[in-house]
């Protein structure tokens, strides 16, 4: 697929691409459950052998004390960035206890009874107890099920050295912040627009557990005794069975200007909802959400792509964002691929990037409301049906064959993938758009239908298919690995977390209560 270099920079109106530029930021966050040898949800506290989960740089929880949420550093070289990610897979699969392991599934392993999950906790300073009031909100607002769904969150940024000279070449002459700003939302814009394309490619959760489903309204059919599924599905998790805010349902969020999104999430933070306000912030004196809005946060809203910047100490992300402007953007759509060891590989990342790139240099209009929801119910029809040789979106209004539009975008992106190939000297990029090309034209070979067919060949539930993988990817782990000054470093950066959660703790001026007040009226 790959494209004359020339041919490539005409395509984005530029006049070069600098070697420099290729020099693309990205950093991972993985979700993983622990699971006990039997394959259920762990009930454990986080190992201590895995540091404080409020302040090791790269081994922390999400929702629940069972849900890992593994992070690599910023790295420009993609090599250097799945080789942490799996350092990080072997020091925690070696140091976790009684025979647990990680489930490589976004989709959750068999449950006892929901409000068993182990909510996670953070120690008893007032950052770390207000992380553990958010999660306890969650839970009371969503159910404890939903959250412990795993997935993938990729961080991408450009080079410093590309902003001015592309400013220079788009005409722009004001605050260079801004213009970083712009394009940002410029490339969230086209993102929203194509990336039901991502969750047919890398969609990996077709099916479910019986027992996730059970008295919740789903849809599903039966594929055996113990398992729920979609023929055609390509990722539950994003369906009504994942990630869904009935509360948020009619939020329509604008990407157009910074303002007018920040003013959107601060309107939903300030907004009392009434089934919140029900259930009260705090009930005989317990604690049972942040506060009765919309939004306890900025991260209570579920979005597939988030702008985002490192906040100060005590800063709210929006205040972030408003004052300094968009750093980098977090993609928050893709799936644990469970034939995948850490979920993820370096041929996905290479058309992540491009793919991301082209959104960032191709033309994007202005969102408006009809778009916004058209491109809601593009992806929902994708996430159940993604695979049906026959399916066709919206697109202005107007049916188009999903096959058809999806080779149109892999033709496009293939322009920035050529892009990075010229100036790395490789083909790693266009091969990566010329696998996912295989896989419009061969709906089997996408991981969801790879999912399917080995679980209808092997005559297995999603249960023993996750386990298989599961167990397989331990077994790969445990076996070293990792060199002695990797383990030395993992293993003091682990011991310094605790001392530094300590630290935290002694820090504290305030009760809880003034520390929660203060919080929600800054």
């Amino acid at each position: 697929m790959s494209k004359e270099f020339n041919e490539c920079l005409q395509r984005y109106k530029l006049s070069e691409f600098d070697a420099a530029w290729g020099e693309i930021y990205r950093g991972i966050e993985k979700e993983s459950l622990r699971v006990s040898a039997d394959g259920h949800i762990s009930l454990s506290s986080h190992p201590q052998a895995l540091g404080s989960s409020l302040t090791n740089p790269f081994i922390t929880t999400d929702f629940s004390e069972s849900l890992l949420e593994f992070i690599t550093p910023v790295c420009s070289d993609i090599d250097e960035c799945m080789k942490t990610m799996e350092d990080i897979h072997r020091f925690t699969v070696q140091n976790l206890e009684n025979d647990e392991m990680l489930w490589v599934a976004s989709m959750p392993c068999p449950l006892g009874a929901a409000e068993d999950i182990p909510i996670a906790q953070y120690g008893s300073s007032n950052v770390g107890k207000l992380k553990t009031l958010y999660r306890h909100g969650l839970s009371n607002r969503y159910g404890r099920l939903m959250q412990i769904i795993s997935g993938i969150h990729y961080n991408f940024s450009m080079p410093e050295s590309f902003w001015q000279p592309y400013a220079d070449s788009c005409g722009f002459k004001g605050d260079l912040k801004d213009f970083k700003t712009a394009r940002y939302l410029h490339l969230i814009r086209n993102f929203h627009r194509y990336s039901w394309l991502l969750i047919y490619l890398f969609g990996a959760s077709p099916a479910a557990c019986k027992c996730f489903a059970t008295g919740r309204e789903h849809g599903l059919e039966q594929l055996d005794n113990y398992t729920l599924y979609m023929p055609d599905a390509t990722c539950l998790r994003m369906g009504n069975l994942g990630y869904k805010s009935e509360a948020q349902k009619s939020l329509f969020v604008c990407y157009n200007e910074l303002d007018s999104y920040v003013d959107c999430l601060r309107e939903a933070m300030d907004t009392p909802y009434p089934e919140y306000e029900a259930m009260g912030q705090s009930v005989d004196g317990e604690y049972q959400q942040l506060n009765t809005n919309l939004l306890q946060l900025e991260n209570e809203f579920y979005s597939t792509i988030r702008p985002k910047r490192v906040v100060k100490s005590g800063q709210r992300p929006s205040e972030a964002l408003t004052q300094d402007g968009i750093e980098y953007i977090e993609v928050r759509a893709l799936d644990l691929n469970p034939y995948l060891p850490f979920g993820i590989d370096s041929e996905q990342i290479h058309f992540l990037d491009s793919f991301l790139l082209h959104c960032l240099l191709s033309e994007s209009p202005e969102c408006h409301k009809q778009e916004f929801f058209e491109v809601a119910g593009n992806l929902a029809k994708i996430v159940d049906h993604g695979r049906d040789p026959e399916l066709s979106l919206n697109l202005g209004s107007k049916p188009k064959k999903m096959h058809d539009w999806g080779n149109e975008i892999l033709a496009e992106v293939d322009n920035a993938a050529s892009l990075l190939d010229h100036i790395h000297g490789s083909r790693n990029y266009s091969n990566s758009v010329t696998a996912q090309s295989a896989k419009i034209a061969d709906p089997e070979l996408t991981p969801s239908g790879r999912i399917l067919k080995d679980m209808k060949e092997g005559d297995i539930s999603f249960f023993e298919f996750s386990m298989q993988q599961s167990r397989k990817h331990r077994d790969d782990l445990q076996n070293n690995g990792m060199s002695e000054a990797t383990v030395k470093m993992m293993t003091e950066t682990a011991a310094q977390s605790l001392k530094d959660q300590t630290n935290i703790e002694s820090l504290d001026t305030v009760d809880f209560d003034e520390y929660l007040k203060n919080w929600n009226d800054a």
